[in-house]
């Protein structure tokens, strides 16, 4: 009886056993398929939702040497300076039967293959690394040295250590430092924007107020809700206290000095001693259990300094943040927690990304079939067609193509077309353009562009005139050494219109001849001749072809009529303000200005010109009759005669220049120039709207046509490059169909680890404290 009633007990610790095995084995499989998931993101640049630990701190918090605590050995590049140029992701695994660490490291070339390696080879490469980027222009790399390890003393984590963050001393002669800073800076700040990371926070100082890496952290992680943070270097910390209230804030800081919310509610401490692991004169331990001994050693030993320190025991709560062996754990059942959690959502984006690698490789296969003399016209021609189609889209108005990555802001146009600039040099500030901050292409963009030269040119005013300058200007007539100041406003006036607008033709040609040319990458986007760069060339040079030589023949036609309109003065067209110069004249006041004011010193101003007005025309007749009386009384007459004498003594014989005649030549060349300036932007932005936007609509599309059959009549193969093409096709296709495979396995493996997830039986397999004890007891034996 006794015998019947223990055989079912056998059989219960059996099957209990093996459930913890298969438990297990399960988290090993899921801790496999995220490193693989891993491995797949980091290859096709796709943000996966794959749970990681994410080392950030400054050059010399001990980050590097904390990854190895953690590990449980040694091997990266530990010490002052820069160690870490390039992100390394550790995939750890926990094997209690490996007894020396076995490693593989991902290849540049396919993260999807790891080598077997040494831990001296991944030291040695490592360090190969650091130097060959300390050699480069960017000392830093955002690529990650992947590393897989299985260690009995590893724990189930992804841990990626980022390079150090630097804090360079201002001045000019650390500039160098100071690049150098702000590049790890960016990289880190990018590894963190990712969702799915947990932010390890190293901080090396005994003030909680000193936010040194948190001040990185919290730019991305205000909150700090998926931040760890750990105050590293304990053992050199508590000898510096001096009294027991500063460890008690230390190990519990207030919510003023560090904020509540972040990941696990408070800090970690722990402590890593030095020493290297090997054979060596300087090598302080023999073996990688020496190392981790000497690990849980100085463990104990920072509870018991704490405990001296404070007078009292330490809680379990305190207890349970203190210590590598601590944070270890924690992070292991977060990153597990972790794992659990985002297992329903990478499901659909593997999905998608399978859907998304199944249209790719049936492209391909498409074009492989269709590598056809026939077929290729065809598709040349179609090409044609849907390139002058979406040309004419972006022109007329469409949001085909994202403003983040075609458009283009004011400042980012001046950058790359060039920025009108004045004879002084100065630009117009951008901010007053309208829509000068919004990314801009197509249309749009060459009427932002035409704007701002409208605006610009409209609203300058004529150069400053000197003396000098109207005296240069008078010269010698051919006939006389008397003064025309008539022709010496309008020599002037004309050089200083050349040479003030001349510059802008030239400035707004090259300005829209690059928003013309950023046409073509937008339309060929997404085309299906994309493979076909020989094709796609000669399209390109034949649409950049057309598109400079209208921009240079429509530049030369307004040059002409800038030449025209500076090289004679017609007065019906230069002088727009008729009226507003006469009444100037006026102001000078005297008989003499009056008596002459509609033909001031034989001015070319006649009565007839367009301009006058009714009321000028009445107040001239008036003063003719008041003039005519006068003339009937002797003495009003001589007083006109001398005055006329006086007149002409100080402009026509004297070369000395009177204010009067000053301000006259002034008037003058300031209505000139006017004339010439409202002129030369209505006929510029006439033309460049006619003769260089308008052939893109009515002449490119036959040019284009005329050179792809001129293309089709030469060797197909030398257009196409088919047997290349075929090769790079063949080559596409197989790795296009091995990276289906890849996803499909590893989708494969989410799925069933989802649905043993959902169900209750798997769910209390995996109970957190059943499997502590299971690799507890693995651990002992």
């Amino acid at each position: 009886m006794s015998s019947d009633s223990s055989a079912p007990k056998s059989v219960t610790v059996e099957e209990m056993a093996a459930e913890e095995d298969a438990a297990i084995e399960e988290r090993y499989s899921l801790y496999e398929a995220y490193n693989e998931l891993h491995a797949l993101a980091q290859e096709l640049e796709t943000p996966f939702e794959a749970p990681a630990v994410l080392v950030v701190g400054q050059q010399t918090d001990g980050k590097s040497a904390l990854v190895e605590a953690l590990m449980g050995f040694q091997f990266n590049h530990v010490g002052g300076g820069t160690k870490t140029r390039r992100p390394i992701t550790l995939h750890m695994k926990y094997d209690p039967q490996c007894q020396f660490p076995l490693c593989h490291l991902g290849s540049d070339d396919d993260p999807s293959v790891a080598l077997p390696k040494s831990l001296s080879q991944i030291q040695a490469y490592i360090e190969a690394e650091n130097m060959r980027l300390e050699q480069e222009p960017s000392p830093f790399s955002a690529k990650e040295i992947i590393v897989k390890v299985q260690y009995k003393y590893c724990p189930n984590l992804t841990i990626i250590d980022t390079p150090g963050l630097i804090a360079p001393a201002p001045g000019l002669k650390n500039r160098a430092l100071q690049v150098q800073a702000r590049a790890v800076e960016a990289l880190v700040r990018a590894k963190m924007q990712h969702k799915e990371f947990i932010i390890l926070c190293l901080e090396d100082s005994s003030d909680w107020s000193i936010a040194t890496t948190r001040r990185i952290v919290m730019q991305v992680d205000p909150e700090l809700s998926r931040t760890i943070v750990v105050s590293t270097k304990l053992d050199t910390k508590i000898p510096q206290f001096s009294c027991s209230s500063d460890v008690e804030v230390f190990l519990s800081p207030p919510a003023s000095a560090l904020d509540s919310s972040l990941l696990g509610d408070s800090p970690f401490f722990t402590s890593v001693p030095s020493g290297r692991v090997g054979y060596g004169h300087d090598s302080v331990y023999k073996s990688n259990d020496e190392f981790k001994q000497a690990v849980s050693l100085r463990e104990i030993e920072d509870i018991a300094s704490l405990e001296k320190k404070l007078g009292r025991v330490l809680t379990k709560q305190e207890k349970n943040r203190i210590g590598v062996s601590k944070l270890r754990l924690f992070l292991e059942e977060l990153l597990w927690k972790r794992y659990k959690e985002s297992v329903p959502l990478i499901i659909p984006l593997l999905g998608k990304e399978y859907r998304s690698t199944v249209r790719k490789l049936d492209t391909v296969s498409k074009e492989l079939s269709s590598l056809d003399e026939a077929k290729l016209k065809e598709r040349g021609r179609t090409f044609h067609d849907l390139f002058l189609t979406k040309l004419s889209l972006l022109l007329k108005g469409t949001v085909v193509a994202p403003p983040d990555k075609f458009g283009e802001t004011l400042q980012d146009e001046r950058t790359q077309g060039g920025s009108f600039v004045g004879t002084d040099g100065l630009q117009f500030p951008h901010k007053l353009i309208p829509n000068a901050g919004m990314r801009l292409y197509g249309g749009a963009q060459y009427h932002r562009a035409m704007a701002e030269f409208r605006f610009l040119v409209g609203a300058i005013k004529c150069p400053p005139i000197t003396r000098e300058e109207i005296v240069n200007a008078c010269g010698v007539e051919d006939i006389h050494d008397g003064t025309n100041y008539s022709r010496t406003a309008c020599v002037i006036a004309v050089a200083k219109a050349r040479d003030t607008f001349e510059p802008f033709l030239h400035q707004l040609g090259a300005r829209l001849l690059h928003i013309l040319k950023r046409l073509l990458p937008i339309s060929k986007e997404g085309e299906y001749l994309s493979g076909h760069e020989v094709f796609l060339k000669r399209v390109a040079s034949a649409f950049n072809s057309f598109v400079e030589s209208t921009e240079k023949s429509c530049r030369d036609k307004c040059m002409e009529d800038l030449a025209s309109t500076t090289r004679y003065v017609t007065w019906s067209l230069h002088n727009k303000n008729r009226a507003g110069l006469r009444q100037f004249l006026d102001s000078f006041g005297g008989t003499e200005q009056v008596a002459t004011s509609g033909n001031p010193l034989g001015f070319s101003l006649p009565q007839d010109a367009p301009g006058g007005t009714t009321d000028t025309k009445a107040r001239s007749d008036v003063k003719l009759s008041q003039l005519a009386s006068n003339i009937d009384s002797g003495s009003s007459l001589q007083t006109t005669e001398t005055r006329l004498a006086d007149l002409l003594d100080s402009t026509l014989w004297n070369r000395k220049l009177a204010p009067s005649s000053e301000r006259i030549v002034y008037a003058l060349v300031q209505q000139i120039f006017q004339g010439i300036r409202e002129y030369f932007l209505a006929s510029a932005e006439l033309k460049f709207n006619c003769f260089l936007l308008m052939p893109i609509v009515d002449k490119l599309p036959a040019l284009l046509r005329e050179e792809l059959e001129n293309a089709f009549e030469d060797d197909l193969d030398s257009i196409f490059d088919i047997t290349n093409l075929r090769q790079s096709l063949d080559q596409k296709k197989r790795s296009t169909e091995i990276e289906l495979r890849r996803i499909k396995r590893i989708k494969e493996k989410f799925r069933v680890m989802n649905e043993k997830l959902n169900s209750h039986e798997f769910a209390q397999n995996l109970d957190p404290s059943s499997l502590q004890t299971c690799s507890s007891d693995s651990k002992s034996s």
